[in-house]
C-alpha cells in the first residue's frame, strides 16, 4: 500500500510541476529517456540473473500472445460494426495490443507484488511485449501507416535494440558469474530512480481535452485493454489449471495501459494523433483504477 500512495503522490508531483514555469515542456521526454537508458536497464541487469526459466515462465510468455489474437478480433469486429475510419482502426491495432508493461509495468508489479514478481515482469515484458511490438507492430503500421513514413524493418530493429532488451541479453549472458557486490548495490541504488522518474513523467503529460469523434474508439480501446484483456488472461489461466505469483503477475500485465512508444510511433505513421495520444495518457490515469480491481479479482 505504501508503494501505491508513493506513486500518486509522484503523478501529483507531474501534475503540480506542468504548471509552473521552471520546468520546461520537454521536461516529461527527459525524465522517460533517463528511465528507458538508465533505470530500466539497471533493473533488468539485477533481476534477470534471479529468474528461474521454467513450465511458469513459459505461461508468463504466453498470455501476452493470446491476449494480441483476442484484442485484434474484437478490436476489427468493432471496426466494422462502427464504421471507424482505416487511420483510427490502424491506432487500436498498434497501442491496444502492447502495454506499458515495463515503464508503468515495473513500479505496480512492484507496489502490489513487491520485488519478487519483477523477473516475471521481465519475461512478459521481453519475450512477450518486445517481441510482439517488433513483429506484429512493424505489420501493422506497414498496413496502416502513411506511405513511406517508417520502414517496418526500422521498427523491428529499433525494438529489438530497445535498451531494456539489450540489457535483458547482457543479463542472460552473464547470468552463470555472479555480481560483486559493488556491482548488486550500485544496480539496485540506479533501479530505485525508476518509479519516481516515470510517474513523474506521466503526471506531466496528462491531458482531458478530446474530440468528440474520439471518444467511441478510445472508450473501446481502453475497455478492451484494461478490463476485458486482464479478466481473458485470468479465465484462460484457471481453465487451465493454472495459478501462483508467474501467473498473478501475467494477468496484472496484461491490463497495463497501452505503450507510450506505440502511440508515438502511431503518430509518426500519420495515424489518428488525437486517439493515438489519449489511448496511451488517459489509459494511464484509468489504470490506477482497473489494476486493484485485476489484483482483487486475483
Amino acid at each position: 500500500m505504501t508503494n501505491f500512495i508513493l506513486i500518486g503522490i509522484f503523478v501529483g508531483f507531474g501534475m503540480l510541476f506542468r504548471r509552473l514555469k521552471a520546468f520546461p515542456k520537454e521536461s516529461a521526454q527527459v525524465l522517460n529517456m533517463f528511465a528507458l537508458y538508465v533505470s530500466l536497464p539497471a533493473l533488468i541487469l539485477l533481476k534477470v540473473p534471479q529468474l528461474q526459466l521454467g513450465r511458469e515462465a513459459l505461461v508468463v510468455a504466453v498470455v501476452p500472445w493470446v491476449m494480441l489474437l483476442l484484442s485484434v478480433a474484437l478490436i476489427l469486429l468493432a471496426a466494422r460494426r462502427f464504421g471507424w475510419s482505416r487511420s483510427k482502426t490502424g491506432v487500436l491495432l498498434l497501442v491496444v495490443p502492447v502495454g506499458n508493461t515495463s515503464f508503468m509495468g515495473v513500479p505496480m508489479v512492484n507496489a502490489f507484488f513487491g520485488p519478487s514478481g519483477i523477473p516475471y515482469l521481465i519475461v512478459y515484458d521481453q519475450i512477450g511485449t518486445m517481441l510482439i511490438f517488433a513483429l506484429y507492430g512493424s505489420l501493422i503500421l506497414a498496413i496502416y501507416g502513411r506511405e513511406g513514413t517508417l520502414k517496418a524493418s526500422a521498427v523491428a530493429w529499433r525494438a529489438l535494440t530497445f535498451p531494456p532488451t539489450t540489457a535483458a541479453l547482457l543479463a542472460l549472458a552473464l547470468s552463470p558469474w555472479p555480481y560483486p557486490e559493488v556491482v548488486v548495490t550500485t544496480l539496485h541504488g540506479i533501479s530505485q530512480s525508476l518509479t519516481p522518474l516515470v510517474m513523474t513523467a506521466i503526471g506531466l503529460q496528462l491531458n482531458w481535452r478530446l474530440q468528440p469523434s474520439v471518444f467511441g474508439p478510445l472508450s473501446f480501446g481502453l475497455a478492451v485493454k484494461l478490463l476485458v484483456a486482464p479478466v481473458a488472461a485470468l479465465i484462460f489461466c484457471r481453465l487451465l489449471g493454472m495459478s501462483g505469483l508467474p501467473v498473478d503477475v501475467a494477468v496484472f500485465e496484461a491490463g497495463m495501459p497501452p505503450m507510450v512508444t506505440a502511440g508515438a510511433l502511431a503518430v509518426a505513421a500519420g495515424m489518428e494523433s488525437e486517439l493515438a495520444v489519449a489511448l496511451v495518457g488517459i489509459g494511464m490515469i484509468f489504470a490506477f483504477v482497473t489494476l486493484p480491481i485485476v489484483f482483487f479479482l486475483l
